[in-house]
């Protein structure tokens, strides 16, 4: 896979992307003739994915069957032979993939004709809410300096291994920042954990949702997890205020789940993703994280994850977006941060890159 991973490096210190890859490389690796794949490019950036396509194409040539699970409707026709739509349970239907197109399959995805897959609403950015100057993590991110304002969605992009989460997971006082400082409305700040960052009015969606989730508590419990201070008295919780919160914001999200007491580990991956949103907006935050908001999830519950970001930074929220999808970051993004080996190698105000400009940025960086 031409991936610069040390093979004696521990799993559980890899990126999500990388990962990814170790658990594909490690299942083509088997004498195989019926293949697997549920959703292998959700992490992956372009690049990696073509190089994943390659290889399954090679597989084809030698006879493996592959049942290939995926979001990215892009994909299909690169690869598909005959595509399946499942909805709710149950198969919607099959066609060639060479009697399809796109706007077919997202109706029978979504049950509806979806009139526009990106919807972005014009809100005027305010004042500045989030100063970065030099931010620092040893070999991980190097020097960067961006701002971001009220009503903003502040879009990073770049290839696997660019810094992109490294600069949250910093940013949100989980990694230790060795340099550089934080600004919050014009002041100083220290975030050395997560508790000052949710202290200060941050959310982080985490790239991995169930990284922000305690699967086998209700849903409920999930949506205050990062409010607790505003659903107790003392040490005990107020369970009336809680199931009040929570089910205001099932009802705001459209969050499909058969009552407030069902565990987050049975709800579809679109619904988890809409209970961690729900748990930042709980806790009021003025400036958001989003990683990969749309991982993995079909494309009408994308749309309703855009709509949210819309109307969040209608009520004078900062979104910083990253994702591996340029597509998305185009049409979402006020402005867009390019990252290269740590470090930011352009940024483009709306409308005003290709998604060749920003791949070129992401491979070669600022030089």
């Amino acid at each position: 896979f031409n991936v610069d991973i040390n093979p004696r490096q521990k799993v559980g210190t890899l990126g999500m992307a990388e990962r990814q890859l170790v658990e594909i490389v490690k299942t083509l690796s088997m004498n195989i003739q019926i293949l697997l794949l549920d959703e292998p490019t959700s992490a992956l950036s372009d690049d990696e994915r073509e190089r994943l396509f390659d290889i399954i194409r090679q597989l084809q040539q030698k006879g493996v069957g592959i049942v290939y699970v995926s979001h990215r409707l892009d994909e299909v026709p690169k690869i598909g032979d005959r595509i399946t739509v499942l909805r709710d349970g149950k198969r919607i239907g099959t066609l060639p993939v060479i009697d399809t197109d796109e706007n077919t399959l997202i109706t029978m995805m979504v049950g509806r004709e979806l009139k526009e897959q990106f919807p972005k609403e014009k809100v005027e950015i305010g004042r500045e809410i989030l100063g970065i100057h030099n931010l620092t993590v040893k070999d991980k991110i190097n020097n960067i300096t961006l701002n971001l304002h009220e009503g903003e969605i502040l879009g990073i992009s770049g290839l696997m291994g660019a810094g992109r989460t490294e600069f949250a997971r910093a940013l949100f006082g989980i990694d230790r920042i060795d340099s550089g400082q934080i600004f919050i409305d014009g002041k100083p700040v220290n975030i050395s954990s997560p508790w000052d960052a949710i202290e200060l009015g941050l959310g982080y969606l985490t790239e991995d949702r169930r990284d922000g989730l305690v699967p086998r508590l209700p849903v409920s419990a999930n949506i205050t997890l990062a409010s607790l201070k505003h659903v107790r008295n003392f040490a005990f919780l107020r369970h009336r205020t809680e199931r009040s919160l929570a089910e205001k914001y099932i009802n705001e999200l459209s969050i499909h789940t058969s009552d407030l007491n069902q565990q987050v580990e049975f709800l579809s991956g679109g619904n988890q993703q809409k209970v961690a949103l729900a748990k930042w907006m709980c806790s009021h935050s003025r400036i958001m994280i989003f990683d990969e908001p749309t991982r993995g999830i079909d494309v009408g519950s994308k749309t309703e994850v855009f709509k949210l970001m819309n109307n969040l930074v209608k009520r004078k929220v900062g979104i910083i977006m990253i994702s591996s999808e340029l597509p998305e970051v185009m049409a979402i993004a006020d402005r867009i941060i390019v990252m290269c080996r740590g470090s930011i190698s352009a940024e483009f105000k709306s409308g005003q890159a290709t998604q060749e400009d920003i791949l070129r940025y992401a491979v070669i960086g600022g030089d």
